[in-house]
C-alpha cells in the first residue's frame, strides 16, 4: 500500500487504573514533557477497577498545556453521541483544541448490558456508530442555524440545538478491525485506530484496501483518513524503528501510540524512537508528498482558481482551512463582515508569517491580514483570496514591572490583555470591548476608557517586531526602523505584518465605572451640554456615549459609560454628579471595579453578522452647530447608531507630528452606523478617524491624514513597501507612484 503522506505522530496509551488515580495523570504529563504529540487513555465505564476516561481526560486536559488527548477508543453504546458531542467541543474549547475521538461500536455486550446499555448485534453496532457520527458532526455545525433533526434506527433527534463548536476540526477515529467497520472508516471517519496484537502486520495492507475502496466510492480521497496503531509490548529503540519503518512506508501508518505505564519505555520512546523513525521516513520520501493534505475530494472541489494550494508551505498546512473544511465557517468571516477567502493561513510564529507572506504574495490574489477582531472597515478578509490569519500570536508578557513595559501578540483580544496585565496591577488603554483585536487597534489608534488620562494606544507602543512585503522580519524601535515605528502608529496596515507590540502600561488597578441612561430626546441640546460637560471634567475622567432610537415614536435614549482613571471615589463622585443634570435619567448606576472587569475577555464567533456602513469624524467641539446636523441626521432614521467618544486630555499631550496619527487638537470621536439611503456628508467631517471607516476612496484618506503627514507616509511606504503589496486595507501609494 502507499504511503499516504501524513506527518508522524507519536503517542502514549495510558492504564486509567484508578488504585493510584494520580499515576494515570503523571505518566500524561511525562508524556508531555518528553514530547510525544499525545495521549491516550481506554475506555471501560463498566470496569470498576478504572477511572471513568472522560473524567480523567477532563482532569489530564487541566495539568497540560501542549499535547493532545483522546479515548482509546471511547465506548459509544454507553455514551450518547449527542451528549459526548457537546462534552467533546467543550473539553476542546477548555483545553485550547486539544481533544481528539477516538471512537468504538461496542463489544463487551454483557458488560454492557449490566451498565444499562442497549444490546446489538455487531452488524447493528456498526450501523449505530455510523449514525452516531452523523449526530456528532450535525451537533458540532453550530453555524447551520436550522435545529438538528435525526431520524435513525439506534439515534433519534427532534429539534436538538447545535453547537458549540469544537475549537479545531475534531478528527474522528475508529477503533475498527472487520469489513463493515473498516468500511464505515471509508466512508465516514478521519481516522482507524487498531491496536498491534489484535491485527497482524500483514493484514494492515487489506484492512487498507477495504478503507481506500470505500472512501472512494463515497466521494472521498482516501489520503482523508489518517492511519493510526496502538503498539503494544516492549523493544528496543533500534528495533523499534526497525519494525515501524515498514509499516509508515508500506502500509501508511502514520501515527504510532505506544501502549505502556513504564516511564522508561515512554521516554525512550519520546527521545529515540520518534526521531529517528522521523529522519529514517524523511530520507526514505526524499521529497515532500503532495499537498493536498489529505482532504476529501468534496473538499479538494471547492478550492479557488489561482491559489496553488499544493505549494502551501508544509510548516502552514496543517492548520491552513480552505473553503471545504469544516472550520472554514469559523474563519471565513470578521464578526462583522462575511467573506469567502480562498484559504486562510494560520501562522504561530513571525517566521511562519513570513512564509505566509511570501507564499501569498506569489498566488496573485487578493490578501487580507487579520488580528482577529471585529474588522468594522471589512478589509480582515475578501472575496477568492487569501486571508493571513494572525490570531495564534496572542501572547501577553510583562518584560520590565518597573518600566510597566509589556509584550502583546498582535492576534491577542484585548480582553485577554486586560486580564494578564491586571495581577500586576497594569492596564492600557484599549477600546471598550474584550473581543477586540490587538493587531488592529494597535496599528490604526485606539480610542479607549482611559484615553483622557493614558493617550491613544498607540501614544504608547514604543516598539514592534514587524514582517515586511519582501519577508523580512525587523524590530522597529529606539534606534532602529525608527521612521517605520512612526508609520505604525496611525498607519500600521500599509508597511507590513505586526506580530507584536511592545507597549508602556499604566498604573491602574480598580476605576469608578458609571453608567447613565437618559432620555435625549431634545437630542441636540443633550449632546451640546454633554460636551461641555466631559471637556469641562478632570482628564482622570473618559466618557463614551451611544444614542439609539427609544421605544416611543421620536424618542431618543443616551446611555454614557464613564470611567474615572484611579479609585479615588470620592472625587469621580463630584466629576460624575453633574452628568445626573443633563437631561431626565432613566438609570443611574456606579461601582469600583478592576479595569479589567470592564473589557472582560469575549471571544464572539465571527460569522459576518451585518455587513455595515460605517462613518466617522473627529471634532474640537459639540458645538451647537455640529450637533444640530448630527440630531437632524439620526431623526431621518438613516442613523442606526451613533457614537461620541471623548479623546481629549492626555490624546492631545502627544505632538501632531509625532505619530502618523496627527490629530491633536479634537476633544471628541464621532461614528455613526449608517442606513442604505444616509449621507454622513451633512455632518461635515474635517478629519476621520480609519478605524470606524467603511469606505476606502480618496476623501477619508486625506481627512485621516493631513497633507504632510501623508507624504511622509508615502516616502516611508516607498521603502518598506515599493511594491504596494499591503494596498488592500486604506491605501496609501508609495512615493513615486501616481
Amino acid at each position: 500500500m502507499p504511503d499516504y503522506g501524513h506527518d508522524l505522530r507519536f503517542g502514549s496509551f495510558i492504564t486509567p487504573r484508578n488504585d493510584r488515580p494520580e499515576a494515570a495523570v503523571d505518566l500524561a504529563r511525562l508524556s508531555e514533557e518528553a514530547g510525544l504529540d499525545l495521549v491516550t487513555f481506554q475506555d471501560h465505564p463498566y470496569q470498576p477497577g478504572f477511572l471513568d476516561t472522560w473524567t480523567l481526560l477532563s482532569w489530564v486536559a487541566a495539568r497540560t498545556d501542549r499535547v493532545r488527548l483522546s479515548g482509546n477508543v471511547l465506548n459509544l453504546p454507553l455514551r450518547p453521541p449527542a451528549v459526548l458531542a457537546r462534552s467533546v467541543a467543550s473539553l476542546d474549547l477548555l483545553s485550547g483544541g486539544r481533544i481528539e475521538l477516538g471512537l468504538g461500536a461496542g463489544g463487551f455486550w454483557d458488560a454492557i448490558g449490566a451498565m444499562g446499555g442497549r444490546r446489538l448485534t455487531p452488524g447493528q453496532a456498526v450501523d449505530a456508530l455510523g449514525e452516531a457520527i452523523d449526530v456528532i458532526r450535525g451537533v458540532w455545525d453550530a453555524g447551520e442555524r436550522r435545529l438538528l433533526r435525526v431520524e435513525g434506527t439506534y439515534y433519534s433527534l427532534d429539534g436538538a440545538k447545535r453547537g458549540p463548536a469544537p475549537a479545531h476540526d475534531v478528527p474522528i477515529w475508529l477503533g475498527a478491525y472487520k469489513p463493515r467497520m473498516l468500511r464505515l472508516v471509508g466512508e465516514k471517519a478521519d481516522g482507524w485506530l487498531p491496536s498491534l496484537g489484535y491485527i497482524q502486520p500483514e493484514e494492515l495492507g487489506a484492512a487498507n484496501k477495504l478503507i481506500d475502496e470505500a472512501a472512494r466510492e463515497a466521494g472521498r480521497d482516501p489520503r482523508a483518513v489518517r492511519r493510526l496503531l496502538n503498539l503494544l509490548g516492549d523493544d528496543t529503540p533500534g528495533r523499534w524503528v526497525e519494525r515501524l519503518l515498514p509499516l509508515a512506508l508500506e502500509d501508511g501508518i502514520s501515527t504510532f501510540i505506544l501502549g505502556s505505564d513504564d516511564p522508561r519505555a515512554i521516554r525512550a520512546f519520546a527521545a529515540e524512537v520518534a526521531p529517528a523513525l522521523r529522519d529514517a521516513v524523511a530520507a526514505e520520501r526524499g521529497s515532500p508528498s503532495p499537498g493536498d493534505g489529505g482532504r476529501p475530494a468534496r473538499t479538494v472541489a471547492l478550492r479557488r482558481a489561482g491559489i496553488d494550494y499544493e505549494a502551501v508551505p508544509a510548516s502552514l498546512a496543517g492548520s491552513a482551512v480552505e473553503p471545504g473544511d469544516r472550520a472554514y465557517e469559523s474563519v471565513r468571516s470578521s464578526y462583522v463582515w462575511a467573506g469567502s477567502p480562498g484559504l486562510v493561513l494560520r501562522p504561530a510564529t513571525a517566521g511562519q508569517v513570513s512564509e505566509a507572506l511570501t507564499y501569498a504574495i506569489g498566488q496573485g490574489v487578493p490578501l487580507a491580514v487579520r488580528s482577529g477582531g471585529h474588522g468594522i472597515s471589512g478589509r480582515s478578509t475578501n472575496d477568492g483570496g487569501i486571508v493571513v490569519d494572525v490570531g495564534a500570536l496572542d501572547s501577553v508578557e510583562v518584560l520590565d514591572r518597573e518600566r510597566r513595559l509589556v509584550r502583546v501578540g498582535a492576534g491577542a483580544r484585548w480582553g485577554d490583555v486586560a486580564r494578564a496585565l491586571a495581577p500586576h496591577g497594569l492596564a492600557i488603554s484599549s477600546g471598550d470591548y474584550g473581543d477586540v483585536g490587538v493587531g488592529g487597534l494597535a496599528t490604526a489608534g485606539g480610542q479607549g476608557f482611559l484615553a483622557r488620562s493614558y493617550g491613544l494606544t498607540i501614544d504608547h507602543v514604543v516598539g514592534a517586531e514587524v514582517v515586511l512585503a519582501d519577508g523580512r522580519i525587523v524590530r522597529a524601535g529606539p534606534g532602529e526602523h525608527e521612521d517605520l515605528l512612526w508609520a505604525l502608529r496611525g498607519a500600521g496596515g500599509n508597511m507590513g505584518v505586526v506580530t507584536s507590540f511592545d507597549i508602556e502600561a499604566a498604573e491602574v488597578g480598580d476605576v469608578v465605572f458609571a453608567v447613565f441612561v437618559h432620555d435625549a430626546t431634545d437630542l441636540a441640546t443633550f449632546l451640546e451640554r454633554w460636551g461641555g460637560l466631559v471637556e469641562g471634567s478632570p482628564r482622570e475622567l473618559t466618557a463614551f456615549l451611544s444614542i439609539f432610537p427609544g421605544q416611543g415614536a421620536g424618542s431618543v435614549m443616551a446611555q454614557t459609560l464613564a470611567v474615572w482613571a484611579g479609585d479615588d471615589t470620592e472625587t469621580a463622585i463630584k466629576a460624575l454628579e453633574p452628568f445626573l443634570e443633563l437631561a431626565p435619567v432613566l438609570q443611574q448606576q456606579a461601582q469600583l471595579a478592576p479595569y479589567a472587569a470592564l473589557v472582560a475577555p469575549h471571544h464572539n464567533r465571527h460569522t459576518g453578522q451585518a455587513a455595515l456602513r460605517s462613518h466617522s469624524a473627529l471634532v474640537v467641539h459639540l458645538d451647537a452647530g455640529l450637533t444640530g446636523r448630527l440630531a437632524a441626521l439620526f431623526a431621518t432614521g438613516d442613523v442606526g447608531m451613533l457614537q461620541v467618544r471623548s479623546v481629549g486630555g492626555a490624546v492631545n499631550d502627544t505632538p501632531a507630528g509625532a505619530t502618523a496619527y496627527a490629530h491633536r487638537t479634537q476633544n471628541f470621536s464621532v461614528s455613526a452606523v449608517m442606513g442604505a439611503g444616509g449621507s454622513w456628508e451633512s455632518v461635515g467631517a474635517d478629519a476621520v478617524y480609519l478605524s470606524f471607516e467603511t469606505y476606502t476612496g480618496g476623501a477619508p484618506l486625506t481627512k485621516a491624514f493631513p497633507p504632510s503627514t501623508l507624504e511622509r507616509l508615502r516616502r516611508i511606504k516607498a521603502v518598506y513597501d515599493p511594491g504596494n503589496v499591503f494596498r488592500h486595507n486604506f491605501p496609501i501609494d508609495p512615493a513615486g507612484t501616481t
